[in-house]
């Protein structure tokens, strides 16, 4: 069936459902704040809440560039799960204790974003069923089985594997022979959620000024066309829009992910389908599919499009090119044959943040009170939480206000890595890995070698993966 007929960009999905915010007031002039947070999605907005709630004294401003949500926050697969980017690197770094004190935080903080939703009376049609990964060829398999080892060796101990007959039960993938499922994760509606996180900042007393874009963080200033915020501490909360700010344009590189929405499925296709668990669907392809079963019943699903655009360029309106619209649609179809003709209601794309070595951080600079967290490389709805908890903490510790805690003794605090390449050699490098990604995939699916393919692990090392 042609895709005509879907809406293509307008953010995402998930604002045509819900409808986009009433507007914020932007910055007036120059002010003052005891700390200035630059960026209103998860990151910055969790970050206001946790620092208001501790310290409810601190005058917190929150700058955000077009409305809190807008980026990634509002257009992501709505997987609150417990992954954490470059976690088996802190491992090598900082012993394999640290990084499981790092899982159990990510562990934990799915149950935390759930607790402090259902507090704040945010309905974000969470749905708390755990992630289901699958494998169908042998060597996913292979790597599923070694992945669910992992795992396990990092203390998830209430992780199970299952088989193909048991993998049915949950999910009829066509052709899954095998999968892998953990208890720490939620699905949810990314929009509802980062709309009821706002409500709840502003009604704790934080100031959010929205189409009030930072074009540059120095120490104890974030400078606007509309005038500067002094603080104390600027943190930095940018994501996958970091490198538009002056200087940092290396820093982290903005990967696209792509996302498509069915229409609402008819009962009698949930029937074939199965998925009453509503877990959030993955795969153990090297070219990733994300997915979800909506609270209205549409599958939304997504992976890497165009995954770069050269300079660090960001697509604002979140347009999908039709060849990524089809890919996705076909990743859809080879998942349920029996989808094959569905409407495709909506299409849309968005930027993450990537570290050169795929490592999330979080950091406070107590030199000159910058600080700044990300780099979650698609792993953000849970993680963001994390380094907003983190945030807090070492700003109060650094001002006195509170000592050391197990969050800012985590590995992942003031973690540093090099930058990118600089053009060409960021847009060749990484749109020969997922092309190298995409054609290890297809390798794999017609050798039916359990042996994961070496065009994976070379681009693997190229990219810095691992």
């Amino acid at each position: 069936m042609s895709s005509t007929n879907t809406v293509n960009g307008g953010i995402s999905f998930w604002y045509a459902d819900d409808g986009l915010p009433t507007a914020r007031e932007p910055l007036t002039g120059d002010t003052t704040a005891d700390v200035c947070v630059v960026g209103g999605g998860y990151t910055g907005l969790w970050t206001a809440y946790y620092l208001k709630k501790a310290a409810p004294f601190l005058r917190v401003t929150v700058l955000e560039q077009r409305f809190c949500g807008y980026g990634a926050s509002g257009r992501n697969g709505g997987w609150l799960y417990n992954g954490i980017a470059g976690r088996d690197r802190y491992a090598r770094l900082h012993g394999h204790d640290a990084a499981v004190r790092l899982q159990q935080a990510m562990n934990a903080t799915v149950d935390e974003v759930i607790r402090v939703a259902a507090e704040e009376k945010i309905d974000a049609d969470v749905h708390h069923g755990g992630v289901l990964e699958v494998a169908y060829t042998p060597a996913q398999l292979a790597r599923l089985r070694a992945f669910h080892e992992a795992e396990l060796s990092y203390g998830e101990n209430d992780r199970t594997l299952h088989g193909a007959r048991e993998t049915a039960d949950r999910i009829r993938v066509a052709g899954a022979v095998g999968s892998s499922w953990t208890p720490h994760g939620a699905r949810l509606h990314p929009v509802k959620l980062v709309k009821g996180l706002a409500a709840a900042v502003e009604a704790l007393g934080v100031t959010i000024h929205e189409s009030t874009p930072v074009t540059e963080i120095k120490p104890k200033h974030a400078i606007t066309p509309y005038g500067t915020v002094r603080a104390p501490y600027v943190l930095r909360c940018t994501e996958g829009f970091t490198a538009s700010l002056k200087g940092q344009r290396r820093t982290w590189l903005p990967m696209n992910s792509s996302m498509i929405a069915t229409a609402p499925l008819p009962a009698d296709v949930w029937e074939t389908i199965g998925w009453a668990g509503r877990e959030t669907l993955g795969d153990m392809a090297h070219a990733y599919m994300y997915a979800q079963r909506t609270a209205d019943d549409r599958i939304a699903l997504g992976g890497r499009g165009v995954p770069y655009h050269f300079g660090s360029r960001t697509d604002n309106d979140g347009r999908t090119q039709p060849a990524t619209v089809d890919a996705l649609r076909e990743i859809l179809v080879r998942f349920f044959p029996q989808l094959t003709g569905v409407r495709i209601d909506h299409a849309w794309s968005g930027v993450l943040g990537v570290p050169r070595d795929w490592c999330a951080t979080v950091t406070l600079d107590r030199a000159t009170g910058l600080g700044w967290a990300g780099g979650y490389v698609g792993s953000g709805v849970a993680t963001a939480n994390l380094a907003a908890r983190t945030l807090r903490d070492l700003v109060q510790h650094d001002s006195g206000q509170a000592g050391q805690t197990d969050l800012t003794d985590l590995p992942w605090v003031n973690h540093r890595v090099r930058k990118w390449e600089p053009e060409p050699l960021r847009w060749l490098g990484v749109h020969g890995m997922y092309a190298t990604f995409r054609a290890a995939d297809r390798r794999e699916e017609s050798s039916h070698s359990p042996a994961s393919s070496r065009l994976a692990q070379l681009a693997d090392r190229v990219a810095g993966r691992h």
